[in-house]
């Protein structure tokens, strides 16, 4: 069995203001820097066997800092654990975007959902082949996250996903199963992180809202 402990980056300063991120590459402000110090040391008192990350650089340096913590080599960046696309609506606060895409308008450029599952469940399919029996670390967007807890246990989980909150799967015979939604050892990192992912980005939350 092949355990995935899926965290999300630090926060951003568009995280802040509410801005749609997606795949534009926002660095951590200092309190994303300080929610991954936090972790670091949380996850310091576990053994992990390998570290991946998404390429866009509040991910990285969020599993940079995780890795210097933990002792461990450099972390692997994995494409496909990208943020999704916003396409034209990254940028945008709430109110911009209403006015420029209202509720019901299709947004140019978004990626699909299920498109997002696809690709992610992919690549854990794939690190669970090559890494049989290993407890991996992946560093990821809430998006990315959320459709991995979706596909997992669908409809049973809309509670938050904070900055550098942990949640445990584990991957067995090719089935995919959560273990625990904010994993109990990412506490201290909780407290840390004051607004969860929807709230943070307003293209999600208003898709969301619709189901």
């Amino acid at each position: 069995m092949t355990r995935f402990f899926l965290v999300r980056h630090g926060e951003t300063e568009w995280n802040r203001l509410r801005r749609i991120q997606g795949v534009s590459d926002i660095p951590l402000n200092d309190t994303g820097r300080a929610q991954a110090a936090a972790l670091g040391e949380i996850l310091s008192k576990h053994r992990f066997d390998l570290l991946v990350s998404s390429p866009l650089s509040r991910a990285l340096e969020t599993a940079q800092i995780v890795a210097r913590k933990l002792g461990m080599p450099a972390p692997l960046v994995i494409q496909d654990l990208i943020e999704r696309n916003y396409g034209e609506a990254e940028g945008s606060s709430g109110a911009e975007l209403d006015t420029r895409y209202p509720a019901g308008t299709e947004i140019p450029g978004r990626e699909d959902r299920a498109d997002v599952t696809k690709r992610v469940v992919r690549t854990l399919h794939d690190l669970a082949i090559r890494h049989p029996e290993a407890d991996i670390v992946a560093v990821a967007h809430g998006a990315v996250i959320r459709s991995v807890v979706e596909f997992a246990a669908p409809g049973e989980y809309s509670e938050p996903i904070t900055n550098c909150s942990v949640h445990s799967f584990s991957h067995l015979a090719g089935s995919l199963e959560l273990v625990a939604f904010d994993d109990p050892m990412e506490v201290l990192s909780h407290e840390l992180a004051e607004d969860e992912f929807v709230d943070q980005n307003p293209a999600e939350a208003r898709e969301q809202a619709r189901g």
